[in-house]
């Protein structure tokens, strides 16, 4: 039954991973690719904690953690970039 659970969500994830990218790629402003890399990392994330489970490996959640750190501070690295130009002070 947890099988079938998770490949239902490998799907859903693996779709969203798909339709996050077509907005990177097609999104008309920058802050909505901005907005489609930010939800690219979190569907990462997501597919990352779900290959844990299925695998049985805390490997997984490590690396989950380590996308998480990354993925905020490249986000609120471009965010500073969009509004200031600068993203050091």
């Amino acid at each position: 039954m947890l099988e079938t659970a998770l490949l239902i969500a490998f799907s859903f994830v693996a779709l969203a991973l798909l339709l996050a990218f077509i907005r990177l790629l097609k999104g008309p402003d920058v802050p909505d690719r901005i907005l489609a890399l930010d939800t690219l990392y979190i569907n990462a994330i997501a597919l990352l904690v779900l290959l844990g489970i299925y695998f049985h490996s805390a490997l997984y959640f490590e690396a989950a953690l380590l996308i998480a750190v990354m993925g905020f501070v490249g986000t609120i690295g471009l965010s500073k970039y969009l509004l200031r130009g600068d993203i050091m002070e």
